[in-house]
């Protein structure tokens, strides 16, 4: 029989839905594993059982008196800590804001909260979704459930390692360079960006205003389009959200992909970076899937991933620099030592810099949304190995990251992260699958039919810590 904590969102929440299972006792389950393990993983930052509890109570009451919200009701969650939660301390885990108890809650919580989810506590996050892992703030870094000497991925680190080692049903995570698709190919997750502006990012924690989105991480594809359909939609709070019609993510799961042209993006992996050879092969066989479902595979040309990183860099290392700049000069001291030396960099761009940066970024978006015009939707690899260890030294080389996971950062575009198998030591690998402007019912659509055609999803981490 499956552990309650290790059962898919959607099916919890059957179970819930027909009274049989109790979202009480789901959540005791997923507190009761926290307590376990947290002490070793440090996902969670802060865990509030009591409120879990009442917030579970309430649930299994309205759901016996016929008051049934949907499939979030009931559900075990976790949230980044860079997402306001009023009464809660969000503190984007830096000594600066450490006793920062916000009165409202971000949009994304609003919305989780209105759909009966239940918030298991605040995650782990590398300070104000940057620079580490650091090893000299209040707080050590989550370690990766696939092997504890690993990292778990930037930055969404408590949420990668939350839901892959059953801590939590589902976490919500920030992208603005590939945390939320990081953590996810690390851990082995279903991790989504959605299109910029289709998530509200109001009360997050900013990091480049002009590059942040909001989305979920999940163990499936399809509780992925839980989640995303409960937090999608316009914001007037946020002058980022865009005023487009929210679609039913889940209508288009099952439609398979007969018909479907998918375009691949291989010289991101093997020209102009170079992905270890595990991960090429197991893209290869994640492609030839993809063909015998159906879809017809085709080569696909983008600009060069140097191009993307280089204008990612610059506007995400100006911006953020903008926004630390006052307590960079008041009190530095305050800051850990990765994200300190990370921010330190934005300082020496120029205004030039950033506005050729933003005017790239315009050309590279329609040449982008050019080559989609061919295709329903792109894929390439979502990093170029597996998870790293975990170094104790400062991480500035990841501001030099070649990963192909800019580009759609850059571009804006719905980007999802699907594992596509593991290498030899056992850590997953992922598939990265790329789609127009709002189309991120036809991604998912595409990432559930792969998912549903292979093994990865049976496989879950052997923690040591569970076997004492």
């Amino acid at each position: 029989m499956t552990e309650l904590y290790h059962l898919s969102l959607s099916e919890a929440a059957c179970l819930i839905a027909t009274q049989e299972l109790s979202p009480v006792e789901l959540t005791r389950a997923f507190l009761d594993r926290i307590d376990r393990l947290n002490d070793t993983l440090h996902a969670f930052l802060l865990v509030t059982p009591e409120r879990a509890l009442a917030a579970a109570m309430q649930a299994e009451t309205e759901i016996s008196q016929g008051n049934y919200r949907g499939a979030l009701h009931g559900i075990p969650i976790g949230v980044k800590d860079v997402f306001d939660t009023a009464g809660i301390p969000t503190t984007a885990q830096s000594r600066l804001l450490q006793d920062r108890i916000p009165t409202q809650d971000a949009t994304v919580v609003r919305r989780l909260y209105q759909a009966g989810a239940i918030l298991l506590g605040k995650l782990a996050t590398k300070e104000f979704a940057g620079g580490g892992p650091s090893f000299d703030l209040y707080y050590p870094p989550a370690r990766n459930p696939w092997n504890l000497d690993h990292v778990t991925g930037d930055s969404s680190t408590g949420s990668g390692a939350g839901v892959a080692a059953g801590l939590c049903m589902a976490a919500l995570g920030s992208d603005t360079s590939g945390s939320i698709r990081e953590p996810s190919a690390f851990c082995g997750l279903v991790g989504f960006k959605p299109t910029y502006g289709r998530v509200s990012c109001a009360g997050m924690i900013p990091q480049s205003p002009s590059l942040d989105h909001a989305g979920p991480m999940t163990w499936t594809v399809r509780d992925n389009a839980l989640l995303l359909q409960a937090i999608a939609g316009y914001d007037a709070n946020d002058p980022a959200s865009a005023a487009v019609a929210v679609p039913d993510f889940t209508a288009q799961l099952e439609a398979g992909l007969e018909h479907r042209r998918i375009g691949i993006v291989r010289h991101f992996y093997d020209r102009d970076g170079r992905a270890d050879p595990e991960v090429c092969v197991a893209l290869d066989q994640a492609y030839m899937t993809l063909g015998e479902l159906g879809a017809q595979l085709v080569e696909v040309e983008l600009p060069p991933l140097a191009e993307f990183i280089a204008c990612c860099q610059i506007i995400m290392l100006s911006e953020a620099f903008t926004l630390h700049e006052q307590d960079l000069r008041q009190r530095p001291h305050l800051y850990g030592e990765g994200l300190r030396g990370l921010l330190l960099m934005g300082a020496f761009i120029s205004a030039a810099d950033y506005l050729q940066a933003v005017r790239r970024r315009r050309e590279l978006c329609f040449e982008v949304e050019q080559a989609l015009k061919n295709v329903d939707v792109l894929v390439t690899a979502t990093e170029f190995r597996a998870a790293p260890p975990i170094v104790k030294t400062r991480q500035l080389d990841e501001a030099i990251s070649s990963d192909p996971l800019m580009p759609f950062s850059v571009t804006g575009l719905p980007a999802l992260a699907v594992c596509c198998g593991f290498n030899q030591k056992g850590l997953p690998l992922s598939m990265q699958i790329i789609g127009k402007p709002f189309d991120e019912a036809t991604v998912l659509a595409v990432g559930n039919a792969y998912e549903q055609a292979t093994p990865w999803r049976e496989f879950r981490p052997e923690l040591i810590v569970e076997q004492e």
